[in-house]
């Protein structure tokens, strides 16, 4: 096959093939007498097992998929593979996690606030000790700005809402890591509400993930049992 033939099946260009080859992500094709690349089923399959993989893995580990599985290096091939499904599930593990504190928030709005609160200030609000703000702070739940002139804290509209948050869940059971995980994704959000559409897309978009990566898998099985019968 020329590379034109490769090509067509994807709606790629010829060059595109060759470049693939050029970094491996295909393997070596042979050259005719004339000095222009054959190429075979296997160049074939390995171009759709790269293709699938890139669609769940993104460029550059597809790349290094196959370059490994090339190079007959199939121990790293599965490590790269593993990793992303280990990421994967901790990224599911963490939407969960936001998913449950949202669940156990109470959606009523809070109390209003005027000026800026003071550490002191916020903490009798809240009914908590001025060191568990700080504690917070530390854990990144908290991040309070600091008055140019005494360089005390100070805590405004949306960090005594977090810190509000925050103390629901704690009372609720979640650590801290999981009550940091909760604000970013709050913030990210821009709110309770439209958290709850956030979390749907995140659920999508981690769905579709899972299924190009099995996708992936499946491909590059079909080119390794292809390059097994070789």
């Amino acid at each position: 096959m020329r590379p034109v033939d490769l090509a067509r099946e994807h709606g790629l260009s010829a060059q595109a093939v060759r470049n693939y080859e050029d970094a491996g992500v295909l393997p070596p094709a042979e050259r005719g007498e004339t000095g222009y690349r054959r190429y075979t089923p296997r160049h074939a399959e390995a171009l759709r097992a790269f293709l699938a993989l890139r669609r769940g893995h993104g460029h550059q580990r597809a790349s290094e998929i196959m370059r490994a599985t090339n190079r007959g290096d199939t121990e790293s091939a599965y490590r790269l593979v593993d990793a992303a499904h280990v990421a994967l599930l901790a990224e599911r593990d963490t939407r969960a996690e936001v998913a449950a504190a949202l669940g156990g928030l109470s959606t009523a709005a809070p109390e209003p606030v005027g000026a800026p609160l003071t550490v002191g200030e916020l903490a009798r609000r809240l009914g908590v000790h001025p060191a568990t703000l700080r504690t917070w702070e530390t854990a990144g739940i908290l991040r309070p700005g600091r008055d140019r002139a005494t360089g005390y804290r100070h805590y405004g509209p949306d960090l005594v809402r977090d810190a509000e948050i925050a103390r629901q869940l704690r009372r609720g059971g979640h650590p801290l890591r999981q009550v940091a995980r909760f604000l970013d994704a709050l913030r990210e959000a821009g709110g309770a509400e439209a958290l709850r559409d956030f979390l749907d897309a995140w659920q999508r978009r981690l769905t579709a993930r899972s299924r190009d990566l099995l996708a992936g898998a499946a491909r590059l099985d079909a080119y390794l049992t292809l390059l097994d019968r070789s």
